[in-house]
């Protein structure tokens, strides 16, 4: 049998209709006991986006289920999707992916994450969405204006300190900080253009300058992963063992999903 699962969160809280499909609403399951309750042949389809995918992986224990596993994207952002090079719309199969997936640490608390635990104004594009949400539940969210609004006058540049597998950086006037596993985040933005989710570490992506005039000039080529040739801006750095902490609080975002108020994270492949 196959189950569909819908997250009425997504896409803004606009439900998607599969003709000839009854849908279960995910947010009122309890996933350990209805994936154990699961018949050998019995299939999984999550109707969602990344905060849908993420909100499985850190609900259950993903390495122990051995049914299939599909997405229908139905999210605003798909950067899942978009990083496999597939579109929302038909069922694509999670299970290869859910394997050796990350974990981020903030605030003492441990989160699996598919695609980037990210830290700076991406966390505070996800902040101001919150509060717009919050206010206008069915407006549609223009994350590149809330990020140029961020850049010309709300947001403010952190001094950061970052460690990845034992080897110390400092970098100032930092504006993105994210510990990425695929290539994209924020809806869109091509992050971290040379990271393969199936390979073995994590891509961390300093974006920092002094300017905001050039920050926001260049903040464009963010979306086409062409920031990476501004070597005087952005340093890419690998490795396995992540720890970044800036100089102030900010708000940061794993899959989409908000955490206000942190100084520091961790993550680890």
């Amino acid at each position: 049998m196959k189950y569909y699962l819908n997250n009425p969160l997504s896409n803004n809280g606009i439900s998607q209709n599969i003709p000839g499909v009854d849908v279960i609403d995910a947010t009122k399951l309890d996933y350990p006991e209805f994936f154990a309750e699961l018949k050998e042949d019995d299939e999984v389809v999550l109707i969602g986006g990344d905060g849908t995918i993420n909100y499985l992986i850190n609900h259950v224990d993903v390495s122990g289920i051995k049914n299939n596993i599909y997405i229908y994207g139905n999210g605003t952002g798909n950067d899942f999707l978009n990083d496999i090079n597939e579109k929302p719309g038909k069922e694509i199969q999670l299970n290869p992916y859910l394997t050796n997936l990350p974990t981020a640490w903030v605030n003492g608390k441990a989160y699996k994450y598919i695609n980037n635990m990210s830290f700076g104004i991406d966390g505070y594009c996800c902040e101001e969405a919150d509060r717009i949400k919050a206010k206008k539940p069915n407006k549609k969210i223009n994350y590149t204006a809330i990020a140029i609004k961020g850049l010309l006058f709300d947001f403010k540049p952190r001094h950061a300190w970052i460690e990845v597998d034992g080897k110390e950086y400092e970098f100032d006037n930092v504006w993105l900080a994210p510990a990425m596993k695929g290539r994209y985040c924020g809806g869109g933005m091509m992050l971290a253009p040379g990271q393969d989710r199936m390979g073995d570490h994590l891509t961390v992506i300093v974006y920092s300058c002094p300017s905001k005039l050039k920050s926001l000039k260049n903040f464009p080529r963010i979306f086409e992963g062409t920031h990476v040739e501004l070597t005087d801006m952005t340093k890419v750095i690998t490795g396995n063992k992540i720890h970044v902490r800036f100089s102030r609080p900010c708000a940061v975002q794993i899959d989409g999903e908000t955490i206000l108020n942190v100084t520091e994270y961790s993550a680890e492949l």
